[in-house]
């Protein structure tokens, strides 16, 4: 089954690509891997998800944020690449999460993306998640990846 199939069966579809908000592009291809902007909780060009987790949100409410950047990042690879059935894998996801002093939970809000990503690739990826102080436009999470495109 192909990517957009996979995303059509659990009710998803891919979003135009975001916007940056500053002087960058949202993904560029190097080789044999696409590497993402941070993508932030946007749709329709409004930030869905802001503040801190932990304290202004929920870790669901995270979760929801870092699942929602996920696709956005995957429509910046696929304006990249041009179509999704070039990506062999996702290699490595990094999640920034802006969190509530002393909120420990950011793996669990960085498994939104994860798990949205596992059920579209069979080979499962890196991560790392980060809690910081601040993301552009207060919000709630901020998701890049590298992804590995399959050889023409």
């Amino acid at each position: 089954m192909d990517i957009t199939a996979k995303l059509s069966s659990l009710g998803l579809k891919l979003p135009e690509v975001a916007a940056p908000v500053g002087a960058y592009v949202p993904a560029v291809v190097a080789g044999a891997f696409v590497y993402t902007s941070g993508q932030l909780p946007t749709a329709d060009g409004t930030l869905r998800y802001s503040g801190k987790v932990g304290a202004d949100l929920a870790v669901e409410d995270g979760y929801q944020a870092s699942r929602l950047c996920a696709l956005n990042a995957l429509a910046a690879v696929k304006a990249a690449v041009g179509d999704l059935q070039r990506v062999r894998r996702v290699v490595k996801v990094t999640g920034f999460v802006n969190s509530a002093p002393g909120f420990t939970g950011q793996a669990a809000v960085l498994n939104g993306a994860s798990e949205l990503l596992a059920a579209l690739f069979a080979e499962g990826h890196a991560r790392s998640a980060v809690g910081v102080a601040e993301l552009p436009l207060n919000a709630a999470v901020e998701v890049e990846l590298i992804c590995e495109l399959a050889r023409e």
